[in-house]
């Protein structure tokens, strides 16, 4: 499944490169202000008995369909913000999971909150394009990218001033990315283990804690997939892991903002 949204990638950026130009995008940026910082929002160190959540904006996947009938970006941001989370994860693909680009500008706009574009990043173009479209924060995929692309593409984030998630899930690909993440500057690098095979789609949250294990610093380490009770983020804070990315369940609430806040276990506020 990766190799195929890999493929069709592929074609959606040579066409977004003759759509919008490189010097447009650039155009565009200099009309930002600075990128929230992302990677502070995140890595609190001070206090080891909290969680840091990402909360994810999504309608859709490929492994459970339509997540979300009602779905408004822009409201539901507003949900997560009032309910204790620390930054938004916002899917702009398409075809596969319901988002577009045009969905972070929006939310930016709705809350204060930095937001991370999910995507499938094959392009140093996707960068320019992320930042031009508001991205704080994006989302780079081991199992998808040579070293050589990571590295490249870190190092123009940073430039940026975006923060890169550096997202595994193999052993393979953690022991290749524990060498790499931070670089240029820690301060723009998270790690990601993401609990969910890209390749079978299976999900065990006990991916992560295995893999923890492996790692010297935990503090910018991000559990993603899986994460459903305050149980298991106190299962994931003995394993040194304060930070989760957290999407599908609270999507399939009816509130996903009322959901957050019994994950973080915090009075809920309901947004009308």
């Amino acid at each position: 499944m990766l190799d195929t949204i890999i493929a069709r990638k592929r074609i959606e950026v040579k066409a977004a490169k003759s759509a919008v130009t490189l010097r447009e995008l650039k155009a565009r940026i200099r009309e930002l202000g600075r990128p929230r910082n992302f990677f502070s929002a995140l890595v609190d160190r001070r206090h080891p008995e909290q969680s840091h959540v990402i909360a994810e904006i999504k309608r859709k996947s490929p492994s459970a369909g339509v997540i979300r009938e009602d779905f408004d970006p822009v409201r539901i941001a507003r949900q997560y913000a009032a309910n204790g989370a620390s930054a938004i994860s916002c899917l702009t693909d398409e075809v596969d999971f319901g988002g577009r680009l045009e969905f972070i500008h929006q939310i930016r706009d709705a809350v204060k909150l930095p937001v991370l574009r999910k995507d499938f990043i094959i392009d140093r173009y996707q960068l320019w394009e992320a930042r031009a479209a508001g991205a704080d924060a994006v989302l780079l995929i081991a199992e998808a990218l040579p070293e050589r692309d990571i590295i490249d593409f870190q190092i123009l984030a940073t430039e940026l001033g975006m923060t890169v998630l550096l997202e595994v899930h193999d052993v393979e690909n953690l022991l290749r990315a524990i060498n790499i993440v931070g670089f240029p500057h820690p301060s723009y690098s998270l790690l990601g283990i993401n609990n969910r095979d890209l390749r079978t789609m299976e999900t065990k949250l006990e991916h992560s804690m295995r893999l923890a294990e492996l790692i010297e610093d935990t503090s910018v380490l991000v559990s993603e997939s899986g994460i459903r009770t305050a149980e298991d983020l106190l299962r994931l804070r003995a394993h040194g892991i304060h930070i989760v990315l957290v999407g599908e369940h609270l999507m399939r609430q009816p509130d996903p903002g009322v959901a957050l806040a019994a994950l973080l276990q915090r009075p809920p506020t309901t947004i009308e």
